[in-house]
């Protein structure tokens, strides 16, 4: 049988191996002495001992052997660790290629650089333990499980050249993310789309309990694998030598059939959906650490998951082992006496941008593009007069984004979990399909391969799908049910934080396209699907992220809807929030004036109020389309019964307007916000949320104790449209009663007025109890000042 490597090459990668397990573990532990010119004592080693070893040394056996195809065979390949912490690994490979140094020239290729690398690691002022935005090559937060597949088949959407060796830890296998993550090879076109290479790596253990997948019989692992449609191919054992032949001899076989796939769809048009390969890695936790410690088993157990050895200050016999641990790798057969790795060994990596520190796949904005937007304005729904016609708000957007995927076919795709029809953006299957390689029926809607909808039924994939497309230098929108956002909530978090990061503290990350969401389907018309489909949430969680990052956007009809989208699309670095409805809805704003009033984001409706010349009794504010629509009917009951009443009407399109300046770049000043608020009169403010996160917004605002809100708080069922406002008064008789309640010029009339508002709320009760319908005072209300 012929040999994959000769006896020269499995002796280089071996030793390249070598070198990168013993820099990992000098990560680990090392605060000096990085050769180990002198024995290791304390005074060497971290008083605290972070990082782990256990996924380490897979990571860096499968590192070089990517590194060994790559050379030969000149690979586009970015690398992904899905394993929690495998820090260690992919700063130890990625400083043995020299990316590590030409991002961070102070962690140098010698015996002070490799002190630094040592140091740094999980230290005061250092990196993380885990793969960060910090390391080269990374497009993959480690410090959380689940997301590796779908970023790694995001990465490789459009991107035909490019193949993502993603790395799969036994324990993130777990997780439901990435079981359903598998399934993303449906949705893969061999023709326009790259390759993701996926390595389950079993080790055998997480943190303390044996791994799944790890305890299922080969057969029964194969099936599975052949079930979710790809063709495995096993690598087993703890040989060094026996392993290192038989990784390679199947990485060539992997890659051969790979170069087939491609060869069938892209010459012969073959388009169905092909096996594709993935290699599952079955080797020893820790592999080369020690074998036991204090008499217990270590190589191949839990217990080197984290650190093998702890405890050092009180057991001198632990640092002995990590003395003779680090020096059985042989540090002199892989660096020089200055510590330069050795040149037979460092001619084993690829070169420039070939190196997988150095892809520019895994820095995108090296290779972003901005989108050729067609011009929003041309999509405006005509207004002659404010509330004078009705339209459906997410179905504009969705002409205008037809003609942005239409302009962009290589480098915009829109993703959702099957509701793009249903969230009416289906003017984009006028342009595009659904992607999708599984099999087709006759009577199937708009599915093809070249697809560039994207639709899955989870949330989680079509998250990681869209950060792996924007993290690689392309341009998405995500929409979604507003409940079930919720369900990315952490994902979110990473990526925020992600963003932080790069766009704060590390100056060679480019900026990336925004991550844009459409949150439709939203609260208040979720009456016919009921509680459980009922929760504003999200927006509660996404403002405690850094105020540079996160902007939420709440339009309240169509035109500005197209003028925040269109602010969105152009927009790097942030995470954009969009709340807007699907319903047909009173439209208020002309284009001109739709422009205008995002700009500001926050600002005074001139045609609902009445003091232009005197001081308010009251500011009326708003924010969100139905919270906005309540407001006008309540102002326009005011002008009947209480026309004397001086009102103002505030509407906030951008909520970030109402922190301070100070807190959030599109804050009001104090001044301002005064100025739209006043500094002393009532103010109802009617928010599309839950009410506290406008107290939260606003508690330093000079007015904050006169401020009320009404919001969303946690009371739905399956009702009418208007019975969901009304049962968490946020309707507009309540709002009338709200203004009786809080402006003293009225007292004298408060009682006759709220009494027939609580006239009108029992009429509506027994109303839509009989009819199972709203009133039509309430269906067919108008504008009409």
């Amino acid at each position: 049988m012929t040999q994959a490597l000769t006896a020269t090459e499995l002796d280089l990668i071996n030793r390249y191996w070598r070198a990168a397990n013993y820099l990992a573990v000098g990560q680990i532990y090392l605060l000096d002495n990085p050769l180990l010119k002198q024995p290791i004592t304390l005074a060497n080693i971290k008083p605290r001992l972070l990082g782990h070893w256990g996924t380490t040394p897979g990571l860096n056996f499968i590192y070089a052997h990517m590194n060994r195809v790559i050379r030969r065979d000149d690979l586009n390949m970015i690398f992904i660790a899905g394993p929690g912490h495998g820090g260690p690994a992919v700063v130890a490979n990625t400083y043995l290629e020299g990316t590590y140094s030409e991002f961070y020239p102070n962690i140098s290729q010698d015996e002070i650089g490799m002190k630094h690398l040592f140091r740094q690691f999980s230290f005061p002022g250092g990196i993380p333990s885990h793969v960060a935005p910090e390391t080269p090559g990374s497009i993959h937060e480690g410090g959380e499980l689940g997301y590796a597949v779908s970023h790694a088949y995001g990465a490789v959407f459009d991107n035909p050249d490019l193949i993502a060796c993603c790395v799969v830890g036994d324990g993130e296998a777990e997780t439901g993310p990435l079981a359903t993550a598998w399934h993303s090879n449906k949705f893969l076109n061999p023709k326009n789309d790259g390759v993701v290479l996926p390595i389950l790596h079993l080790n055998g253990y997480k943190i303390a309990n044996p791994a799944v997948l790890a305890r299922i019989s080969h057969e029964e692992l194969r099936q599975l694998f052949v079930g979710y449609g790809y063709h495995p191919y096993f690598v087993e054992g703890d040989n060094p030598a026996l392993m290192h032949e038989q990784m390679a001899a199947t990485m060539d076989t992997v890659l051969a059939e790979i170069k087939q796939i491609q060869h069938q769809a892209r010459v012969d048009g073959n388009t169905e959906r092909p096996m594709w390969p993935m290699i599952i890695l079955r080797s020893p936790k820790g592999w080369t650490g020690p074998k036991e410690v204090d008499g217990l088993p270590t190589e191949g157990s839990w217990r080197s998951h984290q650190v093998p050895l702890s405890e050092m200050a009180t057991k001198p016999a632990h640092v002995q082992i990590l003395d003779a641990w680090m020096r059985h790798y042989h540090p002199e057969e892989l660096f020089d006496q200055q510590g330069k790795l050795l040149p037979e060994l460092a001619a084993l990596a690829p070169v420039g941008m070939r190196r997988m520190g150095a892809n520019p796949h895994a820095n995108g904005g090296i290779l972003l593009h901005d989108l050729r937007l067609p011009d929003f304005r041309d999509y405006a729904v005509a207004v002659p007069q404010p509330g004078a016609v009705d339209g459906e708000a997410t179905r504009v957007l969705g002409t205008y984004l037809r003609d942005v995927m239409r302009h962009n076919m290589e480098n915009f795709r829109v993703f959702g979990p099957d509701e793009t029809a249903s969230n009416r953006l289906s003017a984009l299957f006028e342009v595009t399909d659904r992607s999708w390689m599984a099999e087709h029926l006759v009577t199937d809607d708009h599915l093809a391969p070249d697809g560039r909808v994207m639709e899955i039924l989870s949330e989680h994939t079509c998250q990681g799908w869209l950060e792996g497309y924007l993290l690689t230098g392309r341009h998405g929108f995500f929409s979604c049910y507003e409940a079930f956002i919720h369900i990315i909530d952490s994902m979110f978090n990473q990526h925020a934080k992600w963003l932080k990061v790069t766009s704060q503290e590390i100056p060679w990350r480019r900026p990336i396209a925004s991550l844009n969401y459409l949150l439709t389907s939203h609260v208040w018309r979720q009456d016919h699907n009921g509680f459980s489909h009922q929760d504003p949430g999200f927006i509660d969680h996404v403002v405690n992220k850094k105020s540079e990052i996160i902007r939420v956007y709440l339009p309240p009809d169509a035109n500005t809807l197209l003028s925040v989208a269109n602010h969105c699309l152009n927009s790097r670095n942030y995470v954009n929030v969009i709340v807007a409805g699907k319903q047909p809805a009173p439209q208020w704003l002309t284009m001109d004036a739709a422009i205008k009033h995002c700009t500001a984001g926050a600002g005074i409706w001139e045609w609902a109020s009445n003091d232009q010349a005197d001081t308010p009794d009251v500011v009326l504010g708003c924010c969100g389309d139905v919270p906005t629509l309540e407001v006008l009917a309540a102002v326009d009951i005011l002008r009947q019964v209480a026309p004397e009443l001086k009102v103002r009407v505030v509407n906030v399109v951008d909520l970030m307007t109402l922190q301070p300046i100070e807190e959030h770049p599109h804050g009001l000043s104090d001044r301002d916000f005064d100025s739209l608020f006043t500094i002393d009169k009532p103010i109802i403010f009617a928010y599309h949320g839950y009410p506290w996160l406008i107290h939260r917004l606003t508690y330093r605002r000079t007015n904050h104790d006169n401020l009320h809100v009404r919001g969303y708080k946690e009371e739905g069922t399956t009702t009418t449209p208007f019975d969901m406002v009304v049962l968490n008064d946020l309707d507009r008789f309540h709002l009338v009663i709200d203004v009786m309640d809080r402006v003293p010029k009225m007292q004298h009339r408060a009682a006759h007025i709220k009494q027939a508002m609580h006239d009108r709320l029992i009429e509506h009760k027994q109303y839509i109890e009989q009819y199972g319908e709203d009133m039509p005072a309430i269906r067919d209300w108008k504008w009409s000042y």
